[in-house]
């Protein structure tokens, strides 16, 4: 075991955040307070100095990993296996237009992780997609010592990646919550231990 750090970063501020209206799979674009959010936590980001850097290939994610990939003179790898959630039929909805035409549905959704909103994917079905990165970084960090990996990602996947890793019971996953724009986690393990432990969540620049 050589893969000794994973930090998973937010994309910055969309139109659509701005908007109070779902992404999933939609290609929302950064706005101007996005793009600037990018650039104020690129350089606390190269302090970390991670290896490689790897971003879902959603434009909010990219953009966003284009800035900060710029300060750690790294280039960026896409992934779309870190994609958010794919909401169905929630997509580019608010959540008062979902609760109305899906009475419940956003309480059982935020309390159960393995509830799939209609046409769409559970966190337990992101956590699945997701998780083989990370075996798969594991092993091409074999031979490296304390190697540090870079996620550009979103708020549903990493904070179900996180429960995944930590190998928290689902019934506990709820309690990992939201993930602010341009905020990251940090998780680490030790050389003697395979276990990863959380050492940062919701960490940012102000």
């Amino acid at each position: 075991m050589s893969l000794r750090r994973l930090v998973l970063l937010r994309h910055g501020q969309t139109d659509y955040n701005v908007a109070g209206r779902m992404q999933g799979h939609i290609d929302s674009m950064l706005t101007d307070t996005g793009l600037a959010q990018a650039a104020a936590v690129a350089p606390e980001i190269a302090r970390v100095a991670p290896d490689r850097l790897i971003s879902s290939d959603l434009r909010r994610a990219v953009d966003t990993a284009d800035i900060v990939g710029a300060a750690c003179g790294l280039p960026v790898k896409l992934d779309p296996r870190l994609r958010e959630t794919h909401l169905g039929e929630w997509q580019g909805r608010s959540v008062p237009e979902i609760d109305e035409a899906w009475p419940g549905a956003i309480a059982a959704w935020r309390s159960d992780p393995a509830w799939r909103p209609p046409g769409g994917e559970s966190r337990v079905d992101v956590v699945r997609r997701a998780g083989p990165v990370i075996d798969e970084l594991d092993e091409e960090f074999a031979s490296v010592p304390e190697a540090t990996v870079l996620l550009v990602a979103h708020g549903g996947l990493i904070a179900g990646l996180v429960s995944g890793l930590l190998a928290l019971p689902t019934s506990s996953w709820p309690s990992i919550g939201g993930i602010g724009n341009c905020r990251w986690a940090t998780l680490a393990r030790r050389a003697d231990h395979p276990r990863w432990r959380l050492s940062g969540y919701n960490v940012g620049t102000s």
